[in-house]
């Protein structure tokens, strides 16, 4: 029995080292006799640099958090000069993979607002907004990951710029 406890322990510590955390560490043997790198997950082009096309909300009328389980839901508020707009989002203002958000260097997570305006020439095009029953609202959740580096949150829209702190 004893004779057979040390081949095992030290086939398994070598074999330990061909998976897991442990795979880029100089415990694998794979890569003693100079192996390919490692593969990352980040495409070789990079991530796409798609700029939204929407244009910005004429016009943020306010922004406030809303406590959530995971963390919290940013509820921004807005008006347009005319009714019908539509497909209206808050997009991060610098290309950053899908589903993954997070703050520039200083802290501050920059979001667009943005939406489509109404199809010149139509109905609603013409009909002016009112401000008590036509109040565009647009909100994105984030968890408490997400807001850990996030020191404020600042909105832009085609007009002005409403920023909120954590």
């Amino acid at each position: 029995m004893r004779i057979l406890t040390a081949p095992l322990l030290i086939s398994a510590l070598l074999l330990s080292g061909c998976g897991g955390s442990f795979s880029d560490s100089g415990w694998n043997p794979f890569g003693w006799f100079g192996g390919s790198p490692s593969p990352t997950l980040e495409p070789e082009e990079g991530y796409d640099n798609v700029t939204d096309l929407r244009p910005g909300i004429p016009q943020i009328t306010g922004a406030r958090w809303e406590p959530t389980n995971e963390g919290r839901l940013l509820v921004v508020t807005a008006m347009a000069p005319t009714k019908g707009y539509s497909s209206v989002a808050l997009i991060t203002s610098r290309p950053q993979p899908e589903g993954r958000i997070s703050p520039d260097p200083d802290g501050v997570l920059r979001l667009r607002m943005v939406g489509l305006p109404p199809i010149p020439g139509s109905e609603a095009s013409r009909l002016p907004a009112r401000p008590e029953t036509d109040e565009i609202t647009a909100a994105m959740p984030l968890s408490s990951v997400q807001l850990a580096g996030v020191t404020a949150v600042e909105i832009t829209g085609a007009a002005n710029v409403v920023t909120i702190r954590r």
